[in-house]
């Protein structure tokens, strides 16, 4: 083989990580707008397609699937070829993902906003869309899949296994949970009924969470904090255990949504029961990214990149710590309904999944274009402005769910209500103040990363490196 002549397929990789930086901005101003909706209803204007409940889905559509997706999509495609050490299977197919994705992502900013939706959470988009996801999925799937087949080496990463898992996981999720009677072009209902429908989208609901936003990321982490670090793995054994114990535990903890619902007692007892178990695994993997660093802590000091990737670790173990906790059904009937789920849900969102793609980000970006980072003090400072939308973010949400459960659950003598929902509500007016202020950090620092990508962009060229003999592996 030539090396001169058999080069990686960086193409789509390079379009998708474009993509992840613009699909960010674009998702998270949403994000600060209607966080701004709460702290001052008048933002509505009074008009239907700018409402929070019409909005609120476009934000997490573009921040899961468009952001987060993207951020997947450009990493797994980049770390199959590198650990596999060859070229993409069917680019022309990549290619495909590419354009569908992004008509995937323009068909949801149009339909969400117009009030078309299946209302089924971060499943809102209706069946012709769905269709079209689930054709660029399996495209996807052929293109990942068929590298790892065709690949050079023996070994397939863990990483790979990570972006296998979760490529697998999300089409079943989406394909059953998607199941619906169509009765015009942009409106259906599930073929699901009642308490059975529930189940059935939390099922799904809490595996977008688990497979998309936690598998997919672990991927991320098991390859580019050993490659920043320039050390490796931790425990590979750790990994592998990791793997297959998240694999079978997450997939049962989806009715810890649904406590105190009509759904059977013995149903929620198991979700609460997986999701303590699942305590394990994830931590498991949380000691593994952040022990990778092991014997080189010193270079935390230097390199702002490994700050957004270890501490991203850090929130991941945040996350599933409090997780399992609020699933725990005597937590739950304080947490229930409550800010507090929001404060989770971005912990984990903000904390974990957007710093370890904005790292994956300023680590890829740069070699993809055969080029140093514009300026390593711009991403210092996105790390902090970061940080500190985080923990404002965070914080706030806990104090005011904290705050509403013990508000709404609070009698007097007599067994009536001491607070009117208005009062609570009132009580949280606040809270949601500093909420959309730690909202507007976390984007400037993106608009930040998007000025630093750019001038990097700008000085590079886009470049596609020689493929190594299977030999060098070893």
């Amino acid at each position: 083989m030539n090396n001169q002549t058999m080069t990686y397929d960086y193409t789509v990789v390079r379009q998708f990580a474009i993509a992840t930086v613009v699909l960010g901005i674009v998702g998270m101003l949403v994000g600060v707008f209607i966080a701004s909706q709460m702290a001052w209803p008048v933002l509505n204007f009074d008009t239907p397609w700018l409402s929070f409940g019409r909005l609120r889905p476009l934000h997490t559509n573009a921040v899961v699937f468009g952001f987060g997706g993207s951020a997947l999509f450009a990493t797994s495609y980049y770390v199959v070829q590198r650990t596999c050490h060859t070229k993409l299977f069917a680019p022309a197919l990549a290619q495909f993902t590419f354009i569908g994705w992004m008509l995937v992502i323009l068909s949801a900013v149009i339909t969400l906003p117009l009030g078309y939706t299946s209302s089924k959470e971060y499943a809102e988009l209706e069946w012709p869309i769905d269709l079209l996801i689930t054709v660029v999925w399996v495209s996807y799937a052929v293109v990942f899949f068929g590298t790892i087949a065709k690949r050079r080496v023996k070994h397939i990463y863990v990483a790979n296994w990570f972006f296998g898992s979760f490529i697998i996981t999300v089409a079943m999720l989406h394909i059953v949970n998607s199941a619906v009677l169509p009765v015009s072009f942009l409106k259906s209902y599930s073929v699901y009924s009642g308490v059975q429908d529930a189940m059935v989208q939390w099922w799904y609901g809490h595996n977008a969470v688990g497979f998309f936003l936690t598998a997919g990321f672990l991927g991320i982490m098991y390859y580019f904090i050993p490659k920043q670090a320039e050390r490796p793995v931790y425990s590979y054994r750790l990994s592998v255990v990791h793997f297959w114990a998240l694999s079978f535990t997450y997939i049962w903890a989806g009715p810890h949504h649904l406590h105190y619902t009509a759904l059977p007692d013995w149903t929620q007892s198991l979700g609460m029961a997986f999701s303590l178990i699942l305590l394990a695994p994830s931590w498991g993997g949380m000691i593994n990214g952040i022990m990778t660093l092991s014997g080189a802590w010193e270079k935390l000091r230097s390199d702002p990149i490994l700050k957004f990737l270890i501490v991203s670790v850090s929130f991941y173990g945040m996350s599933t710590f409090e997780g399992p906790m609020m699933a725990i059904k005597t937590v739950n009937a304080l947490s229930h309904y409550t800010d507090w789920t929001i404060g989770h849900v971005h912990s984990g969102a903000l904390g974990w999944v957007a710093m370890v793609s904005i790292g994956a980000m300023y680590f890829l970006i740069p070699k993809l274009f055969d080029t140093e980072i514009y300026s390593k003090k711009l991403i210092e400072t996105h790390f902090w402005i970061a940080t500190i939308g985080i923990v404002l973010y965070i914080t706030s949400m806990w104090i005011s769910g904290i705050m509403q459960g013990l508000m709404w659950r609070a009698i007097n003598s007599d067994g009536t209500l001491t607070y009117s929902f208005v009062e609570s509500v009132q009580a949280m007016h606040p809270f949601y103040i500093v909420r959309a202020g730690g909202g507007l950090l976390f984007l400037t620092g993106m608009l930040i990363m998007a000025y630093n990508l750019t001038k990097t962009i700008a000085q590079g060229k886009a470049i596609h490196a020689p493929i190594p003999e299977p030999q060098a592996a070893h």
